[in-house]
């Protein structure tokens, strides 16, 4: 039986494997180091931070043996239960949300608890042995709260207007808060919550906002001054069929918000609101024309952080050209944009979802370095894969790897464990460095200068 308790000790043999290789590594490297729990016991996420690290280094170090040696006794020592595992509540059962609990669970390292309201969605989702199910209702007073009780963090993948509920459950449950959400004002609630919690709140771990706005930022610290940031991103069918040009990929109440609340964006140096759906420009990328128009909340946090440092930053959604002129069509001229309900039916009825999708991560920073002004840009394609038993989306892929990543990071300590923290505290090689975030790493497209 698995223990949830943080003071577990591992067992003195496994730790003092975990130790050699701490030291083996910094015979290598120099840099590596290992920190036990309070009573002095080696906890499990910290023993497979050190494996990780050590095979991140085999290359200048053969201790491969060694290595094999450590996972061996890891995995006797789990069947045993003398290792900690940290238990976490993911909330929405969704192609996200199963995604999120899939590669968790498949890691070991992690007890995942899949939650829905729906007992039909929680057994359509394809899930691995080993995760556990919840039928909830989380608008139940004192339900949510109950469920996160002694848990190591909670995970939104639930619809946008549910972010604020879960989040007031975390901070009052006392334990780590992560999510997806697009949503400005959700973030901002977040933001006030964050102010007087004992754990982390990190909002915004997905790709846009999440990824996005890591990438951004890494392009952004390398000019001494800058002159613009702009960020694109899209998730398209790689066989567009129908007039939109678009299929569903993932929640359709997300795709229809950023369509309709107004968007963030720095003009001249002034932080602004600009309105959905404008703005639109074409650009080509390996020989595809594609269209991009302004939506919200694919900025995140990253206007306030670069307020007064940017002339020009905005964030614009990528299409195949003709999508923004019917989208228009639909909320304006037919006033669906009030009607959010119908439109969503309207979708859901007749646009098929698809596994066949590709994801754009495309972003051009500019400024001067050393008086000159200069551009970089990163660009990148991501498409659908297998990932465990199931073929997942190139969205759900890439959402789900940026918030695993996150998770990934707070819980071996390599972000703050209370507050509010941004995406763009995240360093971008940390997080390419990453075992999820590798899924992002695997498909560059560019070689990204050096610092």
């Amino acid at each position: 039986m698995v223990r949830e308790t943080p003071s577990c000790r591992a067992s003195s043999a496994v730790e003092t494997r975990a130790l050699a290789l701490s030291r083996e590594s910094r015979a290598c490297s120099g840099s590596l180091s290992i920190s036990t729990n309070g009573s002095g016991g080696l906890t499990k996420d910290r023993f497979h931070f050190v494996i990780f690290h050590a095979s991140f280094r085999q290359a200048s170090c053969d201790d491969s043996r060694q290595l094999e040696l450590a996972r061996h006794e890891l995995a006797e020592h789990q069947q045993q239960g003398v290792l900690t595992m940290n238990h976490i509540v993911i909330v929405g059962a969704g192609k996200i949300g199963s995604t999120i609990a899939e590669m968790l669970a498949a890691t070991g390292d992690y007890r995942v608890t899949l939650v829905d309201r729906s007992a039909v969605q929680l057994a359509a989702a394809e899930l691995p042995a080993g995760v556990e199910t919840l039928e909830l209702d989380i608008a139940a007073p004192g339900a949510l709260e109950a469920a996160l009780a002694g848990k190591f963090a909670v995970l939104s993948a639930a619809p946008f207007h549910l972010t604020t509920r879960i989040a007031e459950a975390a901070a009052s449950a006392g334990v780590h808060y992560l999510d997806l959400t697009e949503d400005v004002v959700s973030t901002r609630r977040v933001k006030e919550l964050a102010r007087s919690a004992k754990s982390a709140f990190i909002p915004q771990c997905g790709l846009a906002p999440g990824f996005i706005s890591i990438v951004a930022n890494d392009l952004a610290s390398r000019f001494d001054t800058l002159e613009s940031v702009r960020m694109r991103v899209g998730a398209l069918p790689q066989y567009p069929s129908n007039a939109l040009n678009y299929n569903l990929t993932w929640s359709t109440d997300g795709v229809i918000n950023e369509y309709c609340e107004p968007c963030e964006a720095i003009v001249e140096g002034e932080l602004v609101e600009v309105p959905p759906l404008e703005e639109r420009e074409e650009f080509s990328l390996d020989g595809v024309t594609y269209e991009a128009f302004n939506t919200s909340g694919g900025l995140g946090t990253l206007a306030e952080t670069l307020k007064g440092k940017v002339r020009t930053l905005n964030y614009r959604t990528i299409r195949y050209p003709g999508h923004a002129a019917i989208m228009k069509a639909l909320l304006n001229d037919l006033g669906l944009r009030h009607r959010r309900e119908v439109l969503k039916d309207i979708f859901e009825s007749a646009l098929p979802a698809t596994l066949q999708d590709v994801v754009i991560v495309f972003v051009t920073v500019s400024g001067r370095r050393n008086g000159r002004l200069l551009q970089e840009t990163y660009a990148n394609k991501i498409y659908s894969r297998r990932v465990g038993q199931s073929v997942r989306s190139a969205i759900q892929i890439t959402t789900a790897s940026g918030i695993c990543a996150v998770l990934d990071m707070l819980a071996d300590g390599s972000l703050p464990a209370t507050g509010f923290v941004k995406q763009e505290d995240i360093a971008l090689d940390a997080f390419l460095a990453n075992r999820f975030g590798r899924a992002y790493a695997q498909h560059e497209m560019v070689s990204r200068l050096a610092s």
